[in-house]
């Protein structure tokens, strides 16, 4: 089921979007704003899959809080104004809901991001990977391409095998949230490792290619348990 909340500064639309999800088995609406301040807050906590969103609003357009919300999520644009339609899918939104919109054409919107939820979290190991915001665009990553994460304030630095760093803003539990704790183990406050990719652990370093990372000591004891156990 797909987690969700709904942005409007009309109450009334918020109302529609709620009774509208209660006649629907594949998506919970979580939480509803009028402001996208306390919105925010809330994603920096608690993230969703799914967020309905206005974008006429006065203290900041839908448009601009997408591109700063903190962790990937798909979006279902709702607006009075069609001529936001052609930013909304450059910024891949899922759908763009014009007002007043039927039962009909909500369920068939709910649909389409269900589909693309499913094939984000297909099992199939060849094909896992996740989906990071990265400046104002989504970009597959692929999980067996990751060699470590490196956590830098609000930001994480996702290093790859041959290819450049991706830059997120998001936080270490974040991530480590949708990686499966079989393949990645947090090694330091400041790093996550992939399990596959170490070549070695020498002396409370761990070594992935040219690279060493610190072992921390309050991970040390449950890392060694897991590496040890391969």
């Amino acid at each position: 089921m797909l987690k969700a909340i709904a942005i409007d500064d009309e109450p009334p639309a918020l109302d529609i979007v709620g009774t509208y999800c209660e006649r629907l088995e594949n998506v919970e609406l979580v939480k509803t704003f009028t402001g996208t301040g306390k919105a925010l807050a809330y994603l920096e906590k608690f993230p969703v899959d799914l967020i309905f969103l206005d974008i006429n609003m006065p203290a900041m357009s839908g448009l601009e809080f997408y591109k700063k919300i903190p962790s990937p999520a798909m979006v279902i644009f709702t607006t009075s104004y069609s001529e936001y339609a052609v930013e909304s899918y450059n910024l891949n939104a899922i759908d763009y809901l014009l007002k007043p919109y039927t039962f009909s054409r909500f369920q068939q919107a709910i649909e389409k991001a269900f589909k693309a939820y499913q094939y984000q979290h297909q099992t199939d190991q060849q094909q896992q990977y996740i989906m990071l915001r990265v400046d104002y665009g989504l970009v597959r990553t692929t999980l067996a391409d990751i060699l470590f994460i490196e956590g830098l304030d609000n930001y994480l630095k996702i290093h790859l095998h041959e290819q450049a760093p991706l830059v997120v803003r998001m936080t270490m539990k974040m991530l480590q949230d949708k990686l499966s704790e079989k393949e990645f183990i947090r090694v330091h406050r400041s790093y996550i490792v992939s399990m596959r990719k170490i070549d070695s652990v020498k002396n409370k370093v761990v070594h992935i290619g040219r690279e060493e990372i610190p072992l921390g000591s309050s991970y040390e004891k449950q890392f060694l348990a897991v590496y040890n156990a391969q």
